[in-house]
């Protein structure tokens, strides 16, 4: 009888508890990934994940390999690949940790764990730090979180007895059914990548964190960089917070912006599990809004012209433009830019989050379901309490970036339009050979757009039901006085009587 250790989204050897717990049972151990190409086939994949999973992949089977038992990995459902090692090998348990993934993953775990009880097979299930399924209450949270943060990082072990298993190989994007995905600057994968990342952001990068992470052109080096490989688990989040904490005591007493950068790198880390526990209480968040009364806001059906023009960053705004473009280019952007994306497809194009939300889910390399789909449904205004925050695209371009660099780089189009016009080219006098040529016109009027997208959100929330809705949600999902302060997307906001829940600020997919 053996074990079988099923790497999910923990593709790492150390601070990973199922990898310890799957040792200790003292069976040979048979570490397993399963490609599944059903999975790939979901809206919100892309070819961008795989490749970062894949070379992930690559840095996982080696240092398996040196533990004496190499990664194997099949193609497959999990169900069918499983019933074929325990017809073939005897599998007494199943470890794994738990994932808080989207619905197709919800119910290929709910199909394995039907196969383990029908078959005798024990599957344990490791929690993540801070995610804790079937959550009682959100009282107390975070402290929880604390202590889960503060317990010792598992090392990785000296060995493994393994089984004698073909390893393997490691399927080729194309083997998964997965279209081209041109994302040339994107990340690479693999423990190595993470460990290097950190080294450099905690060191050197991160010094200025809190004051340039929210501009495009200063966030791509001051941020960590880490969101990927905390979201495919290169990197464990418990790690990554003691590391932070580690450096916290060198710079103590320092008045060169370390100090602050670093108090806000662990409050974004907090703000981490914090999202990740509202998709673990409430699946449904990635299908249906959180707030009933706000069904049918928006068409179902998306206004096709609209949607195209904004995935492929070509809506006339160039701001908005230049951050879609980056974004497909590298896979990431920044957690101010990532909000304004989506709050401009949701009020001024009033396109329907659901329409929206996988195409920045391919896009995002760091894409995490358990951070994304309250977000984006946050910045669409559909949870009922948050703050409804229409961001001004053309004052965003001003603000974040005021000489056009990011803008010209990404709309070479518009190089030549001068500095007081970039961000609106159609109030030039010279757009007359480029507007609808070169560079497409702005297909709203972002004043009016804004204006008529703000009477009808308001409209809603003043409905008679609006409050009551409005404080359950607060009641099982806002976050606590003893929550970390942070920055994540935009804030979760309580009725003022209830002075126990705190505001939850936010970022798209945790960017870190």
């Amino acid at each position: 009888m053996i074990t079988v250790l099923w790497f999910k989204r923990d593709l790492r050897i150390e601070d990973n508890p199922a990898l310890a717990r799957a040792v200790a049972s003292g069976r040979p151990v048979l570490p397993l990934y399963i490609a599944e190409p059903e999975y790939w086939r979901q809206p919100d994949a892309s070819g961008r994940h795989w490749a970062f999973i894949a070379e992930s992949l690559d840095g996982l089977h080696a240092d398996l390999g040196r533990l004496g038992a190499p990664l194997v990995v099949r193609t497959g459902y999990a169900v069918t690949v499983l019933a074929d090692l325990h017809a073939r090998h005897g599998v007494a348990e199943i470890v794994s940790h738990e994932e808080t993934g989207n619905g197709w993953t919800f119910a290929r775990d709910r199909a394995v764990a039907a196969w383990a009880r029908e078959h005798g097979v024990v599957w344990t299930e490791i929690p993540q730090p801070g995610v804790v399924r079937r959550l009682a209450s959100r009282d107390g949270w975070a402290a929880l979180r604390e202590r889960e943060m503060r317990k010792a990082v598992t090392p990785a072990p000296k060995g493994i007895e393994h089984v004698a298993e073909d390893p393997g190989a490691i399927p080729s994007a194309r083997d998964l059914g997965l279209a081209p995905d041109p994302c040339p600057d994107r990340q690479k994968g693999g423990r190595s990548e993470a460990l290097a990342l950190l080294d450099t952001f905690l060191t050197r990068r991160g010094q200025h964190y809190r004051s340039e992470m929210s501009s495009p052109l200063t966030g791509a080096t001051t941020c960590s960089r880490l969101s990927p490989h905390l979201a495919f688990g290169t990197l464990g989040e418990r790690e990554a917070v003691q590391a932070g904490w580690r450096r916290q005591r060198e710079v103590k007493g320092t008045r060169d912006g370390w100090i602050g950068s670093l108090r806000s790198f662990q409050a974004r880390m907090a703000w981490r599990p914090h999202f990740m526990q509202k998709l673990e209480d409430e699946p449904s968040l990635e299908f249906r809004c959180l707030h009933p009364a706000y069904e049918g806001l928006r068409p179902a059906e998306p206004d096709a012209v609209r949607l195209h023009a904004w995935t492929e960053g070509e809506t006339g705004l160039p701001f908005v433009d230049a951050c879609m473009r980056s974004l497909k280019a590298t896979g990431w952007i920044n957690f101010r830019m990532r909000a304004m994306l989506v709050a401009v497809a949701s009020y001024h194009f009033w396109l329907d989050w659901r329409a929206t939300g996988p195409v920045l889910a391919r896009y995002f390399t760091d894409y995490e379901p358990g951070i994304h789909w309250p977000q984006v449904q946050m910045q669409s205004g559909t949870t009922g309490m948050n703050t409804v925050r229409i961001y001004n695209p053309v004052k965003q371009g001003r603000d974040q970036d005021p000489d056009g660099v990011f803008t010209r780089r990404w709309c070479p189009e518009l190089a030549d339009v001068p500095d007081r016009h970039l961000q609106t080219p159609w109030t030039w006098d010279g757009a007359g050979g480029l507007l609808g040529k070169r560079y497409p016109a702005p297909i709203v009027d972002p004043v009016e757009a804004a204006r008529a997208a703000k009477q009808k959100v308001w409209a809603v929330r003043s409905g008679a039901d609006h409050r009551a809705d409005a404080a359950r949600i607060v009641e099982k999902h806002a976050s606590r006085k003893d929550q970390g302060a942070g920055r994540h997307f935009v804030n979760d906001r309580a009725p003022k009587k209830r002075r126990a829940a705190k505001r939850d600020p936010g970022q798209m997919s945790l960017d870190l």
